[in-house]
């Protein structure tokens, strides 16, 4: 029986994490391989279900950041002397930031490794990461991406021969009331600075159409308090009653499902999740056409919108004509959820499954 390696820092409540707690159920469960998942971060924390097939490995170990390399070095030997006793077919690392770190700690084993970043093709990480990736990533067996542009983005940057596109996988539903739908515009993400939720707050504002409503689902990260922050701008344009800031939620499903309209105003995308499961629930998305992801998914004004970005004003024209139009909402909500099932969790499991286990030359 073949053993695979899931690694990533913590399964918390995140993108990443969750396409990694999709890729584990489906092949932990429909497959006959012995999977593993080490979970070596700060947090560790698993927020997502998992299946109780798994093998899960967490260091025995605090990480202090006091004494920071250190507990670096020691999280290193971890993984090197887990990976050694799993003796894993293949090894499948997440995290832009972290899959320097899996390849250094497990350089000279001869482990497939299979390397995957979630964010931004483009994105600069400060000099000192940028270079590790630089020198490490050609190492990796396959570099997985998620579009097509962040392939030809790395194919420049890594001189990588091996480089995989395969988007995320996501829950496709199939049962869909568009009639219980209610007047609400929502939108999900980490409360960081890239998504803007302040921009979408103040077009929701101008917009200014009684009867609807904007939920925010996300909760603080990246040690900023953006929560307090937007709460404050809700406060101060009066819009306590019809703007609200819902936290972190597990089951994103049922908010989606009451909604008619998903709005992205996030700048920085790898693949974003939440706009594929947005129009998987049925609805049409307006969202910043950012360097990679929103165009490979939205099919401007067959499904949603896509906007140059940060054109606030087109944001808002679009926003309000989906706010306005029914019909036509309920007709690009449909089209949406037909166009997204190529991501299912089973078809992007499978392409996963196969790279995992493709007997290499």
């Amino acid at each position: 029986m073949k053993k695979i390696a899931f690694v990533i820092p913590s399964l918390s409540c995140g993108g990443m994490e969750r396409v990694m707690s999709h890729l584990i159920s489906y092949i932990a469960i429909n497959k006959d391989c012995e999977c593993h998942l080490i979970l070596y971060g700060k947090s560790r924390e698993i927020f997502y279900d998992i299946p109780k097939e798994l093998f899960i490995h967490i260091p025995n170990f605090n990480f202090n950041n006091r004494n920071r390399t250190f507990f670096t070095f020691k999280t290193m030997l971890y993984l090197r002397k887990t990976i050694k006793k799993i003796h894993p077919f293949s090894i499948l690392s997440f995290g832009e930031l972290w899959n320097s770190l899996v390849l250094l700690s497990l350089l000279g084993l001869k482990f497939p490794i299979h390397i995957s970043d979630r964010s931004s093709p483009d994105k600069s990480f400060g000099y000192f990461h940028d270079l590790l990736r630089k020198i490490l990533y050609p190492k990796a067996s396959t570099i997985i991406v998620q579009t097509n542009i962040a392939k030809r983005i790395y194919a420049s940057k890594f001189k990588q021969k091996s480089i995989t596109v395969i988007g995320n996988p996501i829950k496709i539903h199939n049962e869909i009331n568009m009639n219980k739908r209610q007047n609400i515009v929502i939108s999900i993400g980490r409360l960081i600075d890239t998504k803007h939720f302040d921009r979408l707050i103040n077009i929701f504002y101008s917009i200014y159409l009684k009867d609807w409503k904007l939920i925010i689902i996300g909760g603080d990260s990246n040690k900023q308090n953006n929560s307090t922050n937007l709460q404050g701008q809700i406060e101060k344009l009066g819009m306590e009653n019809r703007i609200l800031l819902a936290g972190k939620q597990k089951n994103i499903e049922k908010f989606l499902l009451k909604a008619k309209i998903f709005a992205f105003t996030s700048s920085s995308e790898g693949f974003p999740n939440v706009i594929a499961e947005a129009m998987s629930a049925g609805l049409p998305v307006v969202a910043y056409d950012c360097v990679a992801g929103s165009s490979e998914i939205i099919e401007d004004g067959k499904n949603g919108f896509l906007i140059p970005l940060f054109d606030d004003k087109m944001f808002e024209e679009k926003l309000r004509y989906l706010m306005t139009h029914e019909e036509e909402t309920k007709k690009m909500g449909e089209y949406a959820r037909e166009s997204i099932k190529r991501f299912s969790v089973e078809i992007i499991a499978e392409k996963f499954y196969e790279t995992l286990t493709r007997i290499e030359q």
